[in-house]
């Protein structure tokens, strides 16, 4: 089975969060909850990393983590063993706790923290634990509201992405939160890239550069397809733009068939999108229609010698556009 390739690098951020085998509780009492924090603190004496927020659920946990040195695994690794040791021997059974490996997805810093801080701290409301994220005695929402420290949290960096002033901070970050409350949020998630990057186009095309050829050259990495590309699906859409001097919305919205069929053709060939990924992007049409209209297209594009001589001038400027 195809594992994701872990990207760890000196002051990389992550969104880290694991479940419970078969999805069953992995905390059982409040002192679970406290013993799971300890090893928190243990792991950042250890290792010296930062947690910016975090949430622990009953059958999962959420973290949002930066490693100021390149270490992401052994942090981890110190704190779902030391975690699973202490409940195998709490509940005098032996085997895994967790479900497989932690998912880890490397974040943007710039345009995604502050959003996914947020995402974390209404977990428990939006599965209707509680009413307001306040109200949930496990997460790190009420360090970041009101003067109590908690030792392991580092809320500067979140905090000052508010307001300068602390104490401002704090309470526009309790509105910021608070306000979104019972509103349908976009999932931040939804743009992730190769299950392991969430970012801008800049950051992504960063991130796959810092990779090291004889890790791509594994069998077993998954999204292998789309950490070896060269482009992404938004320089091929900005470059269909510019080329057709046209809007996204023309091309992503089906407003005109040609531009559809040569962004999908495009996208699936130097992106690392899948069929279901790319009908998500153009309306959330099927993958086989997806599946289709490429291989029509291809077919097409042997005849049509004016066809080609587009999508060949789109293919050049690609390289040329700044996401």
């Amino acid at each position: 089975m195809a594992r994701p390739l872990r990207i760890e690098y000196e002051g990389a951020f992550y969104h880290v969060t694991t479940r419970g085998n078969g999805r069953r509780e992995i905390y059982d009492s409040k002192s679970d909850y406290e013993k799971f924090k300890s090893y928190l603190k243990e792991a950042q004496e250890k290792y010296g990393y930062l947690l910016h927020c975090y949430v622990l659920m009953n059958n999962h946990y959420h973290l949002l983590i930066e490693t100021p040195g390149a270490n992401l695994s052994k942090v981890m690794h110190y704190i779902n063993g030391s975690y699973t040791n202490y409940i195998n021997i709490k509940r005098r059974r032996s085997g895994h706790l967790f479900q497989g490996r932690y998912k880890s997805i490397l974040i943007d810093r710039d345009s995604y923290l502050l959003e996914l801080s947020r995402y974390i701290h209404l977990n428990p409301v939006r599965a209707n634990i509680v009413k307001k994220p306040k109200d949930y005695p496990y997460s790190s929402y009420g360090a970041y509201i009101s003067k109590d420290k908690e030792d392991i949290v580092y809320q500067d960096l979140i905090l000052g992405m508010i307001s300068k002033d602390k104490k401002d901070a704090r309470k526009e970050y309790k509105k910021f939160v608070d306000e979104t409350i019972g509103l349908e949020l976009r999932n931040p998630f939804e743009n992730v890239y190769s299950g392991m990057i969430l970012g801008k186009t800049g950051f992504i095309k960063e991130t796959l550069k810092r990779l090291k050829e004889e890790n791509l050259q594994k069998e077993d990495i998954s999204y292998k397809k789309a950490l070896q590309t060269e482009y992404t699906p938004k320089e091929v859409i900005d470059s269909m733009c510019v080329y057709f001097n046209v809007s996204q919305d023309k091309i992503l919205k089906n407003k005109n068939k040609e531009y559809r069929n040569i962004a999908i053709y495009l996208i699936k060939k130097y992106t690392g999108l899948t069929n279901k990924q790319l009908g998500q992007l153009f309306g959330n049409i099927s993958y086989s229609a997806v599946a289709k209209v490429c291989q029509r297209f291809s077919k097409k594009l042997e005849k049509d010698i004016v066809l080609k001589k587009k999508v060949g001038e789109i293919k050049r400027n690609m390289s040329n556009v700044k996401g």
